[in-house]
């Protein structure tokens, strides 16, 4: 999204919650010289006008808010060009579709959507329209990322032949998307669309590859009414004002939290949303616990493992390839305190707050018939996704040159979503899945 020359782009923000404070801030405050934000759209009042507030403090002035009701309205009365998406994942395909219809280009957060009808309904749109959507994987400007795509294209371990990835989610983390929409399916598309479609596109861009075929097999082990068994379960449908939650240390206290408790539990009276489920409450219809085996154009083939419930926070990557092996180890905290149990960590302030815990990051490569190399990596930051936070958002809003080609199109959007689609109905099926099966792809 290249800003012309000498101006600024007009932009519109619709879904007002937490996921949108990074973006906000990024339009108004770093990229003020080239992005201008001119709306907000919401289903909640409250929230937009949370964020307003917030936008004063910054010393912006506030921008006008309509009902998502009105969000084509909204794009007609204030001369949008570019619109944010980051409302709940299943209503993404609505205002990318409305938006692409008049006239606009769409920044969308990930996932870009939560099923293959969706999708394709999105497809559509850009090629009738000839508009442009690109969708936020951040993970793709992390320092780190950068550098395995780069030793990868050089042929650092020659023609890659394997993947396998693991990524934990632990405990203040990995709850915190059984507190929220996310715990409902049919809203999020469940953590392997919601969350590994970060990692799947990764992998897509690491291998210069399209997936073509999954199996995969997963549950819900930990959360939900599993919490009985295991000795978690408290008698209490959400935290606030529930004696029951006192010492739970998976409840999330939105009362501590000024930020969250001005978007969440001072807007509750306009659409009765709670933010603060009980992890172990009935009604989680996501899993927690999920292995995927993919096998992509080029021959190769990726193992992955999600979990959502561990005592730690980060990833592992291992590339083996007919050269040698690339191996990324990330600890992003390496213990959740039992005084920051019930806090926020990543996902509830989208990157910015780093954990009070220790955390490393270690990039090797293992060359045949050679000492292991441990590759220095500049940049990488524990605030921000490693920093990615901020080098996306000066790509998208401020018109900074992109040698990686990291802006991720509506194709790329799809081929991620795709693997966590084709995983979700090998859970359902038993069977491998072809995504092709699931939607068809120029």
């Amino acid at each position: 999204m290249s800003p012309q020359s000498g101006r600024r782009a007009r932009y519109a923000v619709v879904g007002t919650g937490a996921r949108a404070e990074m973006f906000v801030r990024a339009l108004v405050h770093d990229h003020a010289d080239t992005a201008e934000l001119v709306a907000f759209a919401d289903v909640n009042q409250a929230r937009m006008d949370a964020h307003n507030r917030w936008l004063s403090e910054l010393g912006h002035p506030r921008v006008p808010t309509y009902h998502a009701g009105d969000f084509t309205a909204m794009l007609v009365k204030e001369r949008v060009e570019v619109v944010l998406v980051t409302s709940v994942d299943v209503t993404h395909d609505e205002y990318v579709v409305a938006a692409l219809e008049a006239g606009c280009d769409v920044v969308t957060e990930k996932p870009m959507t939560t099923d293959a009808p969706r999708c394709q309904r999105i497809l559509d749109a850009v090629r009738r329209t000839g508009r442009r959507v690109t969708v936020a994987f951040n993970y793709r400007y992390n320092p780190l990322h950068e550098q395995m795509r780069r030793l990868l294209a050089e042929g650092a371990v020659g023609e890659i032949g394997s993947v396998h990835f693991e990524w934990l989610l632990d405990v203040r983390h990995g709850a915190d998307y059984f507190r929220r929409w996310h715990r409902d399916k049919a809203s999020s598309g469940g953590l392997m669309v919601h969350k590994a479609s970060h990692h799947f596109d990764l992998v897509n861009w690491w291998l210069n590859a399209t997936p073509v075929q999954v199996y995969a097999a997963g549950r819900l082990f930990f959360y939900g009414e599993n919490g009985r068994r295991h000795g978690y379960a408290r008698d209490y449908d959400r935290a606030h004002a529930s004696p029951a939650a006192d010492d739970d240390p998976f409840a999330l206290r939105l009362a501590e939290h000024p930020r969250l408790r001005e978007l969440y539990l001072d807007a509750e009276a306009e659409d009765g949303y709670h933010r603060d489920r009980n992890v172990f409450a009935p009604g989680v219809s996501i899993e927690d616990d999920m292995a995927v085996l993919a096998t992509y154009s080029t021959g190769a083939t990726m193992t992955y493992h999600l979990t959502a419930y561990a005592p730690w926070e980060g990833y592992r990557v291992m590339v083996n390839g007919s050269r040698g092996r690339l191996e990324l180890e990330v600890t992003e905290s390496d213990y959740v305190s039992p005084a920051a149990a019930g806090a926020l960590k990543g996902a509830a302030l989208h990157g910015d707050q780093a954990a009070a815990e220790g955390g490393s990051a270690t990039l090797t490569l293992r060359p045949f018939w050679s000492p292991p190399q441990r590759i220095e990596v500049d940049g990488y930051t524990r605030h921000g996704h490693g920093g990615a936070d901020a080098r996306m958002t000066q790509v998208l809003f401020g018109g900074a040159t992109d040698p990686l080609h990291r802006a991720a199109s509506a194709r790329d959007g799809a081929l991620a979503l795709l693997t966590g689609l084709a995983a979700n109905r090998s859970f359902d099926t038993g069977a491998p899945v072809r995504v092709a099966d699931l939607l068809t792809l120029d």
